[in-house]
């Protein structure tokens, strides 16, 4: 990778990591992108220094406008299909991490670009001007790196049907209503409104330990029948209680003080 572009940026402050995709004008990615972003997020998996994932986009006008059309279109049948392989383990890889991952979407989010955000725990936008949407049909393609699967077990089939065949754009607003959108942010100093967002969720103020193994039982466990989320649940459970943030969170309780968590 020292030799590649670096498309995928990586900044990390106070226990929370932020990622920038980056490749003006419009953030799109290519498999050298994902490869780039893929690296980071098994990075990031073992250090223990950082509790959140920020995922964003370089500049002010696109968080991601999907893949770059312009290399599909040169490409033989093999490697589309070998690229969308790649970009659906990457994405994967993002959503199981057991780590809270929130995409933070500074402006357009279309296309591949949504189907990025949708494999984060949670998202987080810009109020402005910024266009939603998944219009791949207009490209005569569907949604193929997560969009059909992800978007219909976040708003229902029928509605994730109505958006990806119309390719309906919608602002942000229509995407907090729909649920895609978890906050919407004024956009003064956007960055510093996400960090203030994500530090939340870090130690020492946070079991961030814990809301990593929530976010597996949920992410895990919402695939599984009900008695082997269950089960899920109670093995992360297992592993809680044996961590010295539950030490620390349950003695804190009980002697009537702030616990310090050290995502141990």
């Amino acid at each position: 990778m020292a030799d590649e572009k670096p498309l995928v940026s990586l900044d990390v402050r106070e226990r929370v990591a932020t990622l920038t995709l980056d490749d003006p004008p419009a953030n799109t990615y290519s498999h050298a992108m994902m490869q780039q972003l893929d690296a980071h997020v098994v990075a990031l998996r073992f250090d223990r220094g950082v509790d959140v994932i920020v995922l964003r986009g370089a500049g002010e006008k696109f968080f991601c406008a999907g893949a770059n059309v312009s290399m599909l279109a040169e490409a033989d049948p093999h490697f589309k299909y070998m690229f969308c392989l790649y970009a659906n383990e990457t994405l994967l890889r993002l959503e199981q991490t057991p780590k809270l991952v929130i995409a933070a979407i500074n402006g357009h989010c279309v296309g591949g670009g949504l189907e990025v955000a949708l494999a984060c725990d949670l998202r987080i936008a810009r109020r402005g001007p910024a266009q939603f949407g998944l219009p791949e049909v207009a490209l005569g393609v569907l949604p193929g790196t997560g969009g059909t699967q992800r978007l219909a077990r976040l708003v229902g089939k029928s509605r994730a049907i109505e958006l990806m065949a119309t390719g309906a754009k919608f602002d942000v607003e229509r995407a907090r209503e729909l649920g895609l959108v978890n906050a919407v942010l004024d956009g003064d100093d956007f960055p510093a409104a996400v960090q203030a967002y994500a530090a939340q969720f870090t130690a020492p103020a946070k079991a961030a330990w814990a809301v990593g193994h929530l976010k597996r039982a949920v992410q895990s466990g919402a695939e599984m029948p009900l008695e082997q989320g269950l089960a899920l649940e109670r093995e992360l459970q297992a592993k809680l209680f044996a961590s010295e943030d539950a030490r620390e969170g349950m003695a804190a309780f009980l002697e009537k003080r702030a616990a310090r968590f050290t995502s141990e």
